[in-house]
């Protein structure tokens, strides 16, 4: 098995490094291979000694949180790696190996035309340890079901998480784990969170349930799609929490601003940055509005006599009054100029490689400023660092 940029591994990670807050949490989005992206800012993190104490995933998001919270703390990029390496290796090698790109002297031209052949192979072939082609097709099948409503088995997902997360450990409460799917019946988006109940690999199966290539996942007589059907980030699901001091690492995968398409290729990838890019800003404007209220209320509160205080009515307004602190620290992929609608789908090591290399990049580059790790103002309550940000 290969291993993923042994070379450019940093020091041994720091101790766990105290911060200023309540919950520290690791927010990662869907996207398919390039969660790979989101395990090189998880290394990047660890190595720095920050250690989330609340993470939660969507799709491949909720993935990849399983591998972090399923994995004794020494063992997590381990395992992370691990996880991608199986994933993303070829069940057949094509002609075109893995080095030719880089071996050439054109290789930036061979870059997009060889990632396409890794999504193209994922297509007919499947991707080990992850899904596999049903054969016959589902609108060949005489069955009814999964062999008729999806184009892969992904049974060998649930093999490999169970050979790679301890679902004890997961479940321990050390950290918290929310996940998101989305019922095919209600159509309503549901979390699966360890607060509330026992997870299990169905739970991390359901959130990355995409249709029609993935079949539904049956949790306690209901079935699940992938969460990103209603909505591609679980960051409602911390911002919405009690009030407690935050410190929120959103790690998005696609990005909502990019430049007007040139032709069809173009205007397929753009479609898919939209449709699946997160609304942090809608979220985080939310957030704000609430915080405002709550500041509002604060200073109404003030104003009553001592006695009226005491009211239990008003002690509860008083509650949800109360000051909370959030940093939200944004990280989004940005897609080389080479990728193209199918970059989701490119199973190959060398694109995961530059995706989990990407990640590893951008965090390190927000933790160089030790600044952005401050709880905001008082009076701001809210605030969000996002290094690609331009205005």
């Amino acid at each position: 098995m290969l291993n993923v940029m042994r070379g450019d591994i940093d020091p041994a990670p720091q101790a766990a490094k105290p911060l200023p807050y309540d919950v520290v949490a690791l927010v990662l989005q869907g996207g398919g291979a390039l969660g790979a992206y989101q395990a090189g800012v998880y290394e990047g993190l660890h190595e720095a000694g920050i250690r989330p104490n609340w993470l939660a995933g969507i799709s491949i998001g909720a993935l990849n949180a399983a591998i972090i919270a399923g994995s004794p703390e020494a063992e997590r990029i381990e395992r992370l790696r691990k996880f991608w390496e199986s994933i993303c290796a070829a069940a057949v090698e094509w002609p075109v190996g893995e080095g030719l790109a880089n071996a050439m002297p054109f290789a930036f031209d061979l870059r997009s035309a060889h990632n396409a052949l890794a999504a193209l192979r994922a297509l007919l072939q499947g991707q080990p340890g992850f899904f596999k082609p049903r054969f016959p097709p589902p609108f060949l099948s005489p069955f009814s079901g999964n062999a008729a409503t999806s184009f892969y088995d992904t049974s060998p997902l649930q093999q490999t998480l169970e050979r790679l997360v301890d679902f004890d450990r997961l479940n321990a409460g050390q950290v918290r784990v929310s996940i998101g799917a989305v019922n095919v019946r209600t159509g309503n988006l549901t979390y699966f969170d360890t607060a509330e109940r026992r997870l299990g690999p169905q739970h991390f199966m359901a959130s990355g349930a995409l249709p029609p290539g993935f079949p539904a996942v049956e949790v306690d007589g209901e079935h699940y799609w992938d969460g990103g059907v209603v909505s591609n980030t679980p960051l409602s699901r911390v911002l919405s929490s009690e009030p407690r001091d935050t410190l929120t690492f959103q790690v998005d995968l696609w990005s909502a601003r990019g430049r007007v398409p040139n032709d069809l290729m173009e205007v397929s990838s753009r479609q898919k940055d939209i449709q699946y890019s997160s609304r942090t800003r809608a979220i985080t404007d939310q957030a704000l509005r609430m915080q405002k209220m709550r500041q509002a209320l604060q200073r109404m509160l003030e104003m009553l006599p001592d006695g009226a205080k005491q009211d239990p009515e008003i002690r509860a307004i008083a509650d949800m009054a109360r000051h909370r602190s959030c940093n939200i620290i944004h990280l989004i992929y940005q897609s080389k100029i080479y990728e193209r609608h199918s970059k989701d789908c490119e199973f190959g090591l060398n694109a995961m490689r530059a995706h989990w290399q990407s990640g590893l990049e951008d965090i390190r580059r927000t933790l160089a400023d030790p600044r952005r790790l401050d709880p905001p103002a008082p009076e701001l309550g809210i605030v969000t660092h996002d290094i690609h940000r331009r205005d």
